[in-house]
């Protein structure tokens, strides 16, 4: 599939087969694209926890869900995925890789960091996930982890505690689902997000 096709096709998938896996061949190429993420100081803090076993998928449900809840619709349709990729993001990595000879720190200050790229490269990584299921013919979905129940996840999988789960990625033969209502908002074109020289200034687009 083209570039711009896969780019053009991805949307937020909510509704899944649950009786067609993902190929492990598939999965793996889904992986093997997520590493080649950019990462400040190649630090590739990353770490994925991959729930293909239907044990493991129905203990993240069991960790994550409120009573009640199993029956709202959309969560429905999501338990379906056969394949749940629970991303974590390392901040240790990054702020030993930046005390290195060659980046000039001498510390480990979180302070030194403007944003934290390590859930920044973390969420590229996912997203490169999002875009090799729609080249593969598969629908995703990225969603996030309550604050309440993160500690949970970690212990149901053995996450260890220097980890954040930055969030989950879905996979699976997308099923029939409804669109979101939130894109009835519309989509924000460049002409009203990109500004050219100064902000407030308009991007002129081509020509």
């Amino acid at each position: 599939m083209e570039f711009t096709q896969v780019v053009r096709s991805r949307r937020m998938v909510r509704n899944y087969d649950p009786d067609q896996p993902v190929p492990a061949e598939t999965l793996q190429r889904v992986l093997d694209n997520a590493v080649r993420a950019p990462s400040a100081g190649f630090s590739q803090g990353w770490d994925f926890v991959v729930l293909t076993d239907a044990a493991d998928r129905e203990a993240f449900w069991a960790v994550t869900t409120e009573p009640g809840t199993e029956q709202d619709s959309w969560l429905r349709g999501i338990r379906n995925a056969p394949c749940l990729i629970v991303c974590c993001s390392d901040k240790g990595a990054y702020l030993r890789r930046y005390a290195e000879a060659d980046k000039g720190w001498t510390d480990q200050d979180e302070a030194r960091w403007p944003v934290p790229y390590w859930d920044v490269d973390t969420g590229m990584a996912a997203l490169l996930m999002l875009l090799t299921g729609v080249d593969e013919g598969l629908g995703g979905l990225f969603f996030g982890v309550q604050p309440e129940h993160a500690g949970a996840v970690r212990e149901a999988f053995g996450v260890p505690a220097d980890r954040t789960v930055v969030g989950i990625v879905a996979l699976g033969h997308p099923a029939p689902d409804r669109k979101s209502p939130s894109l009835r908002r519309g989509r924000r074109g460049p002409e009203h997000v990109a500004h050219h020289g100064r902000f407030g200034i308009p991007w002129p687009g081509p020509g």
